[in-house]
């Protein structure tokens, strides 16, 4: 069994890619060292803060086996809303204190906003650096819109207040299967999977 690590310290996006690679059975995702310091998020972009948190965890932990060389996972993702320009985007995580405030500031943002109107989707990066240097990028979306209030207890962050039309659920209301199959972090997670059963282990 080869172990790779996620340079994150957020156990529901663990939890949430243990689950979705499951299948995975030569690799073993593991959360990094809660010791190692904070990586700056200075991106203007998700990849581009995948590849930083990429990068530079993998430069002081042992992960991903390539060969003789060792690597990290990096994982960026949030909620961008047409009727906020955006926003929260790659602030996301950091729109407010608790995942409950954050919630509340887009649905008060929202508040004048009509259905129709309330377009959004989520977007998750992935990127694999190994030794400081990057060896693997991805991203996966969903779309849906914003609902009016929270609905569901499964998953976490934004997850009870996005809405997917086509079920007529939110992310919050779909089993965490349900939710692998069809959401940002899942599709990418499919493209991780497919990337590492064609990597050569030694």
């Amino acid at each position: 069994m080869k172990q790779f690590t996620v340079a994150t310290t957020n156990p529901n996006k663990i939890h949430e890619i243990r689950s979705a690679l499951e299948n995975l059975t030569d690799w073993e995702a593991v959360l990094q060292p809660q010791t190692l310091p904070p990586v700056q998020e200075t991106g203007s972009t998700f990849v581009e803060n995948a590849i930083l948190k990429a990068v530079q965890v993998s430069g002081m932990v042992d992960g991903l086996v390539l060969g003789d060389d060792s690597g990290v996972l990096g994982d960026d993702s949030g909620l961008c809303i047409d009727a906020l320009d955006g926003r929260p985007g790659i602030f996301s995580a950091r729109y407010a204190e608790t995942a409950g405030a954050r919630i509340h500031r887009v649905l008060t943002e929202m508040i004048n906003v009509p259905k129709g109107r309330r377009h959004a989707r989520f977007i998750c990066a992935l990127a694999l650096a190994r030794n400081r240097s990057l060896i693997w990028t991805t991203e996966g979306r969903v779309e849906g819109e914003i609902g009016f209030e929270p609905s569901g207890t499964g998953g976490f962050g934004y997850d009870p207040i996005f809405r997917l039309p086509h079920l007529g659920l939110t992310m919050a209301e779909l089993t965490l299967e349900e939710k692998n199959k069809i959401s940002h972090r899942g599709l990418a997670l499919q493209r991780l999977a497919a990337y590492l059963n064609s990597v050569k282990i030694n």
